[in-house]
């Protein structure tokens, strides 16, 4: 068993990346080999997401073509799809017959007893230390899953029926994670959850975030935290005030607002108004004047009227916000706003999608352009071979969903360092700087 070749392929979110690390540490921990070729592996593993339709066909369509391959002896589905209703679960074990094992999530921790129970072989003694745990990020840089599940329940979601409720992992836990991160060279912690800012309302009975935020801030070798992910009504008073004062915690912060409408909000079954949004978008901005604001904004929402999408354009065209991520809306079984009346069609959604990509770009672009000239402090992240450049950032992007500030340089020994950039080039798709 213990030459056997696993893969593991990762779907989705940053959190199930972190899950996927950790299931990755298990199987390395107990002697099994670990491959990124799932085409020379005898087993992959195939760690899903299920939050949208497009999400569980992409799922499908890689299961699908694991199972072509002849050498792969066994797969394994683990994730989100794993979580859908017993109905359905039963319909993926017959149309998908090449899988060997469909994994719940609380069953993770045990992915090394799972693959030895389906070769039938007796179990050996098993190791379930992850302190070490393996990153699929670059040295530098890593995600610490700080909670899992939700407890908000918008009405377009099915992350609290996928994930269940609201559960964070202990502050002590965390540090312990953190400080083996930073043992392996990580300098950059990015907090994910599903709400970050939700975090400690069920061990600890308050929101306790900031209080994890000093924890983890007395870390020596941990130089900037990053958050994903926060709630615009549990921004609290307290935690603007760490952002502001702790210079560790990046002038950074990711608020999925998801509309501007009062009347979309709460069909949405968001807690929050028009007003809350721009209130706390104005304060963010005057307590703390460099803050960079990114957020995720849906269109086509069920009963989204015309004057509702204009006032999203009107928002965007007045308040600037720094980064938006868009997507239309999609009709997903087993959510309340699956039976909603005043359905958009597909086309109308994607007519006005287009319309607000266009003009964030705009926007973005002379938010950018505004760079030009400046000296920046990035975090070099790797070395593009297509571009033949390096690429990195500061503290206006987080990997993977932001820019990267592009360079050229002949030292591949200034990866995971920080550097001094100045920017001659910048608009909405690329940024361009020289090594100062």
């Amino acid at each position: 068993m213990k030459n056997k070749r696993v893969a593991l392929i990762s779907l989705g979110c940053d959190k199930n990346r972190v899950d996927a690390e950790k299931m990755l540490t298990l199987l390395k921990n107990n002697g099994f080999d670990i491959t990124l070729e799932y085409a020379n592996a005898d087993i992959v593993i195939i760690n899903t997401c299920a939050f949208l339709e497009s999400a569980r066909k992409e799922a499908i369509d890689v299961i699908v073509d694991v199972g072509r391959y002849k050498n792969v002896e066994k797969i394994i589905v683990t994730g989100c799809l794993c979580q859908l209703t017993k109905e359905e679960i039963t319909q993926l074990k017959n149309s998908l017959p090449e899988v060997d094992a469909f994994v719940p999530i609380d069953e993770n921790n045990n992915i090394v007893e799972i693959i030895y129970n389906l070769y039938g072989e007796k179990l050996p003694k098993i190791n379930k230390n992850i302190s070490n745990r393996l990153i699929s990020t670059p040295q530098h840089f890593a995600y610490l899953k700080i909670a899992d599940g939700c407890n908000n329940f918008c009405h377009f979601c099915k992350i609290p029926y996928l994930r269940g409720r609201y559960k964070s992992v202990p502050i002590e836990e965390l540090v312990v994670e953190a400080k083996n991160l930073a043992s392996l060279g990580v300098k950059e912690l990015i907090l994910v959850a599903q709400d970050v800012t939700n975090y400690g309302i069920d061990l600890y009975k308050k929101l306790s975030l900031v209080k994890l935020l000093q924890e983890l801030s007395k870390i020596n070798d941990i130089e900037v935290i990053r958050l994903h992910y926060c709630y615009p009504d549990k921004i609290t008073e307290e935690l603007i005030n760490e952002i502001k004062q702790n210079n560790k915690i990046a002038k950074y912060i990711d608020i999925p607002i998801q509309h501007i409408s009062d009347n979309v909000l709460s069909s949405m079954g968001r807690h929050t108004t028009q007003k809350d949004i721009i209130d706390l978008i104005e304060k963010l901005r005057k307590e703390i004047p460099n803050i960079i604001i990114r957020t995720t904004i849906m269109v086509g929402y069920p009963g989204e009227k015309r004057k509702d999408f204009k006032a999203l354009l009107q928002f965007l065209e007045k308040y600037k916000l720094d980064l938006v991520g868009f997507f239309a809306f999609s009709k997903e079984p087993g959510t309340k706003a699956y039976i909603l009346p005043h359905q958009l069609p597909n086309y109308i959604k994607k007519h006005r999608l287009k319309i607000i990509q266009k003009l964030q770009q705009t926007i973005s672009g002379k938010r950018w352009g505004n760079l030009v000239g400046t000296k920046q402090k990035i975090l070099v992240d790797g070395y593009d071979n297509n571009n033949e450049m390096f690429y990195g950032r500061n503290y206006m992007f987080s990997p993977y969903v932001d820019l990267p500030i592009y360079f050229k340089c002949d030292d591949f020994s200034i990866i995971g360092k920080f550097v001094n950039i100045k920017i001659i080039t910048a608009n909405e798709n690329y940024i361009l700087g020289e090594l100062v």
